[in-house]
């Protein structure tokens, strides 16, 4: 691959190898730096994912919104982030990576501001929208630069744990911090806090990053299979949305999720066809990728269904506060934390393969914890425990899934590896919700008591647990690999 990088004076040197190969790029000693800078942005992304859920009937009484339009302000940003972020990631790799992860932060800046003062319900969804377009530029192209930055084994194993942590305590975070600012300040303010961290981010990226880019013979950008790509995508999780509210027999149902397929058949056709696919062939190839993907959806819809119905069962059922509901979610963090240094430090002697068979049977143990759960359940005694289990499951699940995720990437398609694999969680996350969200709120009714809403939150959970084992009966085909290149 022939690469062009920005001269910087703290450019990387390159040392011999002992052997008669070429010569290898020493580690830039600025990396760790910039893992940090980087992690805190996408800290900040995936907190915005979840943030606004405790502060949703605060955000429906000030502007008005009906039921339905208050869903854009979720899924808005999830379907923009995950129906572009294929787009983005290439258009890292084309452009320069550190150019479009700078791009995004400012986007992302701006429609945080719009969206802290909307003054109205269109407002605040367009500001939303914005958001999802931010992600991504600025999330493939920071995973890109982490896969550059780190090439040794085992310390990119310690990155890739480092990063996924980040990316699941900023989901966990954001019901805690949402609840704080909602109940002590204004819901305004969620939005507002990712201003400072924007502009620390853009001024100290230039000095910790070096840019980084495919030859320029290869700009040529498959605009036609981006559109179909991501159009289909969100057509698709457009869908399965609507069937929260319609029968899936219907046309608001059946109309998106049909041309959503039918658009990525085309787009199948048409990446098959270029010359400059969205998504190389090559990428394909790898089986381990393959599966890393597909992993990846399957654990964020359970993941994603486990924290919405939870949060419910927690303000509908027990009654917590806002305020109260954020805070109890902060053994799930630490627990997150935990299995993320426990998988990190397993995964170069026990491999991928071994970590995310034990993680996914363990966490399809742990929402069948959620059984227990009943409409006068405690939190000690019923909440906890299903927390702490799934918590320190997921936690193991995070570095293993991103190692085997970017699996034998070059650097030529580093930043769309990692869009595919933001793309599946979103995805991911967006069934689970549509799905299995879908299937407890049928069976509880409109108007449900807590007995039936519990019932209805089992039968999600059971539906996710078996999920999950499929997941590991998927990564039993995993290659044995101690470690992977």
């Amino acid at each position: 691959m022939t690469a062009e990088t920005s001269k910087t004076p703290e450019s990387p040197k390159t040392t011999q190898r002992s052997d008669a190969g070429p010569p290898l790029a020493a580690p830039d000693r600025r990396r760790w730096r910039a893992l940090a800078v980087l992690g805190l942005v996408q800290f900040m992304l995936v907190l915005d994912l979840t943030i606004v859920n405790v502060a949703l009937p605060r955000i429906q009484h000030d502007l008005g919104f009906s039921g339905p339009g208050l869903a854009w302000v979720v899924n808005g940003y999830a379907l923009m982030a995950g129906g572009l972020l294929l787009l983005g990631g290439r258009l890292a790799d084309i452009y320069g990576r550190r150019r479009l992860f700078q791009a995004g932060v400012a986007v992302f800046a701006l429609a945080s501001a719009v969206s802290g003062a909307a003054a109205g319900a269109g407002m605040l969804v367009t500001g939303r929208f914005a958001q999802g377009v931010g992600e991504a530029l600025a999330a493939p192209a920071a995973l890109g630069l982490i896969a550059l930055l780190f090439t040794e084994p085992g310390e990119r194993a310690k990155a890739l744990g480092i990063w996924g942590g980040l990316t699941g305590l900023g989901g966990i975070a954001g019901t805690i911090i949402s609840g704080v600012l909602t109940d002590l300040a204004s819901w305004r303010w969620i939005f507002f806090i990712n201003l400072p961290v924007a502009l620390v981010v853009l001024a100290l990226v230039p000095r910790l990053v070096t840019e980084s880019r495919t030859a320029r013979d290869h700009r040529r950008l498959d605009l036609t299979g981006a559109v179909t790509a991501t159009t289909g995508l969100v057509a698709i999780v457009s869908g399965l949305q609507q069937a929260a509210t319609h029968p899936w027999g219907s046309w608001q149902v059946l109309a998106p999720l049909l041309g959503g397929l039918a658009l990525l058949a085309a787009t199948v056709l048409v990446e098959a066809r270029s010359v400059a696919p969205l998504i190389p062939r090559r990428f394909f190839a790898d089986r381990t990728r393959v599966t890393a993907n597909i992993l990846s959806l399957l654990n964020t819809a359970a993941f994603f269904t486990f924290v919405f119905l939870l949060t419910l069962y927690e303000q509908q059922v027990l009654g917590y506060s806002p305020l109260r509901g954020g805070l109890s979610y902060v053994p799930f963090g630490l627990a997150i934390g935990a299995g993320i240094a426990f998988g990190s430090a397993l995964l170069p002697r026990a491999g991928v393969r071994a970590l995310l068979v034990t993680s996914f049977a363990g966490l399809a143990a742990g929402l069948l914890m959620t059984l227990r759960l009943d409409p006068d359940g405690s939190y000690v005694g019923g909440v906890l425990p299903c927390m702490l289990v799934v918590g320190l499951f997921t936690g193991v699940t995070f570095p293993a899934l991103l190692d085997a995720a970017l699996h034998g990437v070059t650097g030529e398609d580093s930043s769309v590896a990692s869009a595919v694999q933001n793309t599946m969680q979103q995805v991911g996350g967006a069934i689970g919700l549509a799905c299995l969200a879908t299937l407890a709120f049928r069976h509880t009714g409109p108007t449900p008591s807590g007995a039936t809403a519990v019932d209805g939150y089992h039968s999600a959970f059971q539906v996710a647990a078996a999920v999950l084992v499929v997941g590991a009966t998927v990564a039993l085909t995993l290659s044995p690999r101690k470690r992977t290149p």
